[in-house]
Parts: structure tokens; C-alpha cells; sequence
């Protein structure tokens, strides 16, 4: 990390198929969000389109679309980084994506596919196929949507490719519980093992199709720490500034101390081939 960064996760209520009042909440925040300085602002899962897979045909925008093409326009006139999250339509052959576009000022669109779907996805979206790793302002940063993050490898991959901020968006139902105890489950160990920095947050409120999400931003510290998280009654940013020197001391190639090591750097690769043989044992 070249220097320190600051990054912004936003909680909000998005409507599904409201995709115009969505959008001028997400300006609405992105404002709010150069007040404070951000310059890396991640949006909710499926921020712009709202949440909800059986409607995720009719309510999909393509990459080129108009709400594309003015995020695009905010994100240049603002000076910063979005990372917004939508139903994206590539093509009419296949079922539509759980994507998060990257806008960078100066830049094309960037995507990133949900690889891993909820089995309640599976009948309504395609799945992903890659893992990219994207860079502004300074920082190498990446993101995995919601499932994704319980899949160990997801996190690990990322953190090899250069990754050091992993961005974390959800839209979680407050019938699952409260987001920022169950994060801090499993992200806490993500960030842990991995020696990155990992920032969460989450829908709030109805979705106008009868679905209600809990809400909830964190940013998880290098060492599993809770690094700050977010008191939002409803729709609201958590910002906070990234120390590019607590990061860089722990992925430095010499060790310095077992408290800072950069534990990816001592893995044995040639003994993990049965991770990818392997299947669950069926009982």
C-alpha cells in the first residue's frame, strides 16, 4: 500500500426495481462520502437494483446502461473510487450476475462476479468464474459478495494476487441474525489469516418485496481486530483511514516477529492438491 487509505462502507435500503431512487441515494451518499474523504466507497450487494432473485431478470442493467454510464460521471466528478453493487445483464443467453462494478476516476467499468451463489441464487443468477484484484489511489483492493466469504480460498487467493483491503457487500436478511457478531465469526479469521484489511457492510431495511435486512458496516483489521465499526441507524457511511505502515511491516519479506508474520508467505503448496480432489465425506 503506498500510502494510507481511506475507505468508506456504506449501509442503505435498496428497493427492488426502484432502480432510479436507488441510484440518487447512492449520489446522495458518494457526496457525503467526499465530505469525509474517502476514497475508496463500497455500496451494499445489489445496491442499485435492490435484492431479490425472483424478480433479478426483469430488474438487470447492463454494463452499459445509462445508471452505468452517470455513476461513471460521479465518480469523476467527485474524485473517487465506487464500488456499487447490481444485477448485471452481459447477455440475453445467459441468466443475469450478482456483480459489483468498480468506477475509477479516468477509468473503464470493472466488474466483479459473484462466484459463489447462495442455493437460493442458483435457479436465477450465473455464477462468476474468476477473481480479479483492481487498484486505485494507491491500494490493491478486491471484492467477494456475501457467500463468497465462506469459502476460505476466496480470501487467501486474493491476498497471494496482491490484494490488501477486501471489500465485503451484503445483503443479508435480518432473519439470519446480526451482522456484525456473525462477521466477526469467520471475517475476523479471513483477515487474520491472510494479513489483509476487510471491510463489510449490508442492505438495511425492506427491499419493497416483503424482505427486510439487518444492516451492519465493520472494518476488520490485519491481525483479525475489530478496526472500527459503524452505529447507523439507517442509510449512512463508516469511514476510516487505512494504515498503509501496519500492513507493509507485516507483509515485508523478512520476519521480524511471529506476532507480525505474514503467514501466507511459509505455506506448502505442493501438500495442498487434495483441497482440490477432495468432496464431503456423505453420511
Amino acid at each position: 500500500m503506498k500510502d494510507d487509505c481511506r475507505i468508506g462502507l456504506v449501509q442503505m435500503e435498496s428497493i427492488v426495481g426502484e432502480t432510479g431512487l436507488n441510484f440518487n441515494n447512492i449520489i446522495h451518499l458518494a457526496e457525503n462520502a467526499q465530505k469525509q474523504e474517502v476514497s475508496l466507497l463500497c455500496f451494499p450487494e445489489c445496491a442499485l437494483n435492490g435484492y431479490s432473485p425472483n424478480h433479478a431478470s426483469e430488474i438487470a442493467n447492463s454494463l452499459e446502461s445509462t445508471w452505468i454510464k452517470h455513476l461513471r460521471e460521479c465518480s469523476m466528478d467527485l474524485g473517487l473510487t465506487l464500488l456499487v453493487g447490481m444485477v448485471e445483464q452481459k447477455s440475453k443467453e445467459h441468466k443475469p450476475y450478482i456483480s459489483h462494478v468498480i468506477l475509477t476516476p479516468g477509468e473503464e467499468p470493472k466488474v466483479y462476479r459473484k462466484v459463489h451463489l447462495g442455493r437460493s441464487e442458483l435457479e436465477f443468477f450465473s455464477p462468476g468464474d474468476n477473481f480479479p484484484v483492481f487498484t486505485a489511489h494507491g491500494t490493491s483492493f478486491a471484492v467477494g459478495i456475501c457467500w463468497d466469504w465462506h469459502f476460505p480460498e476466496t480470501a487467501a487467493i486474493y491476498s497471494l494476487k496482491g490484494a490488501e483491503v477486501l471489500f465485503a457487500p451484503h445483503a443479508s436478511p435480518l432473519v439470519a441474525g446480526d451482522r456484525k457478531e456473525i462477521w466477526m465469526r469467520y471475517l475476523g479469521a479471513r483477515a487474520y489469516d491472510n494479513s489483509v484489511y476487510i471491510g463489510a457492510c449490508n442492505l438495511v431495511g425492506n427491499n419493497g418485496k416483503s424482505k427486510n435486512f439487518s444492516g451492519g458496516a465493520i472494518i476488520v483489521g490485519p491481525k483479525g481486530d475489530l478496526f472500527e465499526k459503524a452505529q447507523i441507524g439507517e442509510d449512512g457511511i463508516l469511514a476510516a483511514t487505512l494504515s498503509a505502515e501496519r500492513i507493509n511491516h507485516i507483509r515485508r519479506p523478512e520476519r521480524t516477529s511471529m506476532r507480525d508474520s505474514f503467514f501466507l508467505a511459509d505455506r506448502r503448496k505442493e501438500l495442498y492438491r487434495e483441497l482440490i480432489e477432495l468432496d464431503i465425506i456423505d453420511r
